[in-house]
């Protein structure tokens, strides 16, 4: 498996309820939860993509800890979610288009990018970025 794939199930999740923002957690290779953006309907300003997706999978797991997981994910994390990426102590974070893309866009955001939150935290994540980037932005179109 590499990283087009596992983007391709966040593309998927996002296109979900008209979604636009999909997540996926995977470890060894195989996703373990997946996830979309329920803003609108849950009438829920955090229940982003990532948000849902790590909550979904910590209930799961009865562990607030993702030490050894990845998160592939549709759009950068904002500031919010890269937070919860450092209170989880996830390993990566990949992400199809940035925070700049997304602006470029018309998609509300703040401007701070999850290199910067992680930067200012305790952990060391890894970040990859540009990941279907393309295809990420179709989401917008």
């Amino acid at each position: 498996m590499n990283q087009e794939y596992f983007m391709r199930i966040a593309l998927e999740a996002a296109k979900k309820e008209d979604a636009l923002y999909g997540a996926v957690i995977v470890k060894d290779n195989e996703v373990v939860a997946a996830a979309y953006n329920t803003v609108n309907r849950d009438c829920d300003p955090s229940a982003h993509a990532e948000v849902n997706v790590i909550r979904n999978l910590t209930t799961q797991l009865k562990n607030p800890s993702l030490e050894g997981y990845s998160i592939y994910t549709t759009g950068e994390p904002c500031p919010m979610c890269a937070a919860a990426c450092v209170w989880t102590g996830i390993s990566e974070i990949i992400y199809g288009a940035s925070i700049q893309d997304l602006i470029s866009m018309n998609q509300a955001q703040i401007n701070i990018s999850c290199e910067e939150v992680i930067a200012k935290s305790f952990r060391n994540i890894k970040v990859t970025k540009g990941i279907l980037k393309n295809e990420c932005l179709q989401l917008f179109a």
